[in-house]
C-alpha cells in the first residue's frame, strides 16, 4: 500500500500561485492530482508516469498547472499559477500501481487526505 501526504494548500487571491507537495511511500507506476468541491464530481487535473516522466493535462488547467516529481525523494509536486476562483477545491494526491482507464492511462488505488486550496476573487 502506498501512503500519501499532501501539503502546501492555502488561501490566495485570484491570479496568485501555490505549490502543492505529495510525499509518497511505496512503489508507483503513475501519480496524479485530483480535486473535488462539495456537491461536484471528482476531477482529474494532471498525471505523470513516474518511470518515463510523461505527463497529461486537461484543457481546464493546461498552461497554468505543472506536475513534476523528485524521484530521489519520492515526492510529487503541483505548481499552480494564474489561479482562479473556480480552482477552489480540495486537492488530492493519488498513486497507481498499474495502467488502467483512469486519468493518464492509470488506475489509482491509493489516495492522500487532501489539502484545501481557496482562491478569492
Amino acid at each position: 500500500q502506498v501512503q500519501l501526504q499532501e501539503s502546501g494548500g492555502g488561501s490566495v487571491q485570484s491570479g496568485g500561485s501555490l505549490k502543492l507537495s505529495c510525499a509518497a511511500s511505496g512503489d508507483t507506476r503513475c501519480m496524479a492530482w485530483f480535486r473535488q468541491t462539495p456537491g461536484k464530481e471528482r476531477e482529474g487535473i494532471t498525471a505523470i508516469n513516474t518511470g518515463i516522466g510523461s505527463t497529461w493535462y486537461p484543457a481546464s488547467v493546461k498552461g497554468r498547472f505543472t506536475i513534476s516529481q523528485d524521484k530521489a525523494k519520492n515526492t510529487l509536486y503541483l505548481q499552480m499559477n494564474s489561479l482562479k476562483p473556480e480552482d477552489t477545491a480540495m486537492y488530492y494526491c493519488a498513486a497507481a500501481s498499474d495502467y488502467g482507464l483512469e486519468l493518464g492511462g492509470c488506475e489509482y488505488n491509493d489516495w492522500g487526505q487532501g489539502t484545501q486550496v481557496t482562491v478569492s476573487s
